[in-house]
């Protein structure tokens, strides 16, 4: 038996809203290291919580945080409003 389809919709309670973006952001770390391991892919992934704090996964260390959003940047997509962070200028 599955479980119940979740409606996509803004958590009003502040802390079901953290408790769940905590277990989430786990869970999406957690794909992303099996995709890398399973499929020898090269994975990066970068989440930026609601209070701006970093948490980022990569399968290779040139593959860091501050590289990807470089690399971002002079291909003139905004990765992220917290870009600025790094020091990255980008083309918004």
């Amino acid at each position: 038996m599955g479980r119940g389809k979740v409606q996509l919709k803004r958590i009003e309670n502040k802390i079901n809203r953290q408790v769940t973006f905590s277990k989430r952001r786990n869970g999406l770390l957690k794909k992303a290291h099996e995709i890398s391991v399973l499929c020898d892919a090269e994975v990066a992934v970068i989440v930026f919580s609601p209070k701006g704090k970093l948490y980022e996964y990569a399968t290779d260390s040139s593959m860091a945080p501050e590289k990807l959003l470089v690399g971002f940047a002079i291909s003139g997509i905004d990765p992220s409003p917290c870009a600025h962070r790094f020091g990255v200028r980008t083309a918004c």
